[in-house]
């Protein structure tokens, strides 16, 4: 089961793989040039990076290949730069590497071949690589998306069973709330989830949140109008995350983090002595 995702912090691939990592509470870092230098500026603190003694992009790239059990390459058409150095370098130090072309295969099929190249090699820490924004517009999606795909697809093969599904089945597509405020759709869902259903997530570890993530998902967009255009609850959600935007995935997850914090403040079961 991966338990650390790890890039070099820079935009494209790079971020996709650390936000993801963030969403899903899976531990992240690597190494970042001396300055915490990407073409977007400084990165961030929420990026839980280490500086290299030196501002070299390979060295960099190097030293991350080789913290990693394993490395994953995407990109959309053949390895050039940054990439090629990437794929070198892992065979150099002998290092499993997987490449995966976006111009030949589609994301699903790239989460499959992900997640078995991930069992092959009993990957724990995982290094991401691939093109910059600049470069390719559409990676961080793209990547962002498969990885999420190829979590899911181990949280099907591992079954936790401090979840049930079943507990949030939809049964009604009508929003029920217009909260614009995170804090206005947390008092919402505290009250509108039965008390089973409280006690489950209060007590989840925090290390499955994508299963309450998968499971809650479709009911947190629709209850609460995220996929109907609830665009100052969206704000509010990029606003705490500290970005100019969320899409409505990222912010359904914002949402569920808050209420299993606010939730784990009386209802979390503790054993009496």
């Amino acid at each position: 089961m991966l338990k650390k995702i790890i890039s070099g912090g820079q935009t494209g691939a790079d971020r996709a793989a650390l936000d993801t990592a963030i969403k899903f509470n899976i531990a992240h870092g690597g190494w970042v040039p001396f300055g915490r230098c990407a073409e977007d500026g400084v990165l961030p603190d929420r990026y839980l990076m280490q500086e290299m003694p030196t501002d070299s992009y390979p060295k960099r790239t190097e030293q991350n290949v080789k913290d990693a059990q394993a490395t994953l390459i995407i990109t959309r058409g053949p390895l050039t730069g940054g990439s090629l150095l990437t794929k070198k370098l892992a065979l150099r130090h002998k290092k499993p590497c997987t490449h995966i072309n976006l111009a030949t295969i589609d994301e699903f099929e790239a989460a499959v071949i992900l997640n078995s190249f991930l069992l092959d090699y009993t990957v724990e820490i995982l290094n991401v690589a691939g093109p910059r924004a600049s470069n390719d517009p559409g990676i961080y999606r793209d990547v962002k998306a498969i990885l999420e795909t190829m979590i899911y697809m181990q949280l099907m093969e591992t079954g936790p069973e401090d979840l049930k599904g079943e507990e949030f089945i939809l049964l009604e597509r009508k929003a029920s709330s217009v909260a614009k405020t995170v804090e206005g759709a947390v008092g919402f869902l505290v009250k509108d989830l039965n008390l089973r259903t409280r006690s489950l997530i209060a007590n989840s570890r925090d290390a499955n949140i994508a299963a309450l993530y998968f499971s809650m998902a479709d009911y947190l967009k629709v209850k609460l109008a995220l996929d109907a255009g609830n665009k100052a609850l969206l704000d509010d959600c990029a606003r705490i995350e500290g970005k100019e935007s969320l899409d409505i995935e990222d912010a359904a997850m914002v949402i569920l983090k808050k209420l299993k914090g606010r939730l784990e403040r009386d209802h979390v079961l503790r054993v009496v002595p």
